[in-house]
């Protein structure tokens, strides 16, 4: 983004400024131990929180200036072009992805609050383990809740939980997503030969709670583990992931495909609500958002808000179907010249 060369996924479906954009976390630790995770369980691992508890004034005073860090690295970088550096200063987004189980920190909503106050948008990912946490978070920008298999028996495979009643959590966290008023999504991460099968149990779920988006994603494969089997071989082709959403669309009557995110291996279904007089409107007004989470923190809660109340029209060129493929055409795609090399895993 800072060269110009392109946005991340969040940038083609929401409209995030991906070099604004600080992913972060206020916890380490996790109750899964995933196949696909990228950091090889070098993080702690655990179903309660049991460590030091460092404030959230002082995590997000430090996340803000790590983030900052790593933009000026990139002073003087051939290409770098100057605004996108100067815009990258300064943090408009947060996603609370980076590693670990963010809701598991005690003080999350205290965190997220100052995230507000500091007119920084707030995209919350969760391991559906955490019911009552669900529950009791208070409004962000986009809560998302990762659906890693459809079945008891697949879920246990793919995220290795450590709480031995995990289905049922599961299950009770998708219900606690369907009560919440702003903007909710499901992440399929699609791993080849291990739970891109099971497609009438993915429609269940997503009856069970009726997510405004569904995120499907083919798997990042990041390198060889002693903690994971995963090889190339269950990375999907692009052309499998939308042959996947095609599928599962036809099984869920409410939703449609939305937006591609090609070079990301990404698609984007979003439930009709979000098309209005045949156009998409999957993308967020940031501004508003913080109008009305302000409005929501003044009244002590009463004054709440939905999705709907925050949502801008989707660009052409993000939609599924257009030629673009969701790169945005005020940036250019660049090409690896080296394309000899055999990384399939076959």
């Amino acid at each position: 983004m800072l060269r110009g060369r392109g946005g991340c996924y969040k940038h083609t479906f929401y409209g995030i400024e991906s070099h604004r954009c600080m992913e972060t976390t206020p916890s380490l630790a996790c109750a899964n131990k995933c196949v696909f995770c990228w950091r090889h369980h070098t993080n702690p691992v655990g179903t309660e929180w049991r460590w030091k508890m460092d404030q959230p004034e002082m995590i997000l005073k430090e996340a803000i200036e790590n983030h900052q860090s790593m933009i000026k690295q990139f002073k003087g970088v051939p290409g770098v072009k100057e605004e996108r550096f100067e815009e990258g200063m300064t943090v408009k987004h947060c996603a609370l992805s980076l590693v670990g189980e963010p809701i598991m920190y005690p003080e999350i909503n205290r965190f997220l609050k100052l995230l507000h106050e500091c007119k920084i948008s707030s995209f919350l990912v969760t391991n559906a383990q955490f019911p009552v946490e669900i529950k009791n978070l208070k409004p962000v920008t986009q809560l998302y809740v990762s659906v890693d298999a459809s079945t008891k028996d697949s879920l246990k495979k793919i995220d290795r939980p450590l709480f031995k009643d995990f289905w049922q959590r599961f299950l009770d966290s998708l219900k606690a997503l369907a009560a919440k008023q702003q903007r909710t999504v499901y992440r399929l991460t699609l791993v080849k030969a291990w739970n891109v099968d099971e497609l009438q149990a993915y429609a269940e779920l997503v009856s069970l709670g009726s997510p405004d988006f569904i995120e499907v994603k083919g798997v990042t494969y990041c390198g060889e583990s002693s903690a994971s089997s995963l090889t190339m071989a269950n990375v999907p082709w692009h052309e499998e992931v939308v042959r996947f959403v095609h599928e599962l669309v036809d099984l869920i009557p409410n939703y449609e495909i939305a937006c591609e995110h090609e070079h990301s291996n990404c698609l984007l279904i979003a439930h009709k609500k979000f098309k209005i007089d045949r156009e998409w409107w999957t993308w967020i007004n940031y501004n508003r958002f913080q109008e009305l989470i302000q409005e929501y923190e003044d009244s002590g809660g009463s004054k709440t808000f939905s999705a709907e109340d925050y949502m801008a029209k989707t660009p052409h060129w993000a939609l599924f179907g257009a030629s673009e493929r969701g790169f945005d055409p005020k940036d250019t795609r660049y090409q690896r010249k080296n394309k000899s090399k055999d990384i399939s895993g076959c």
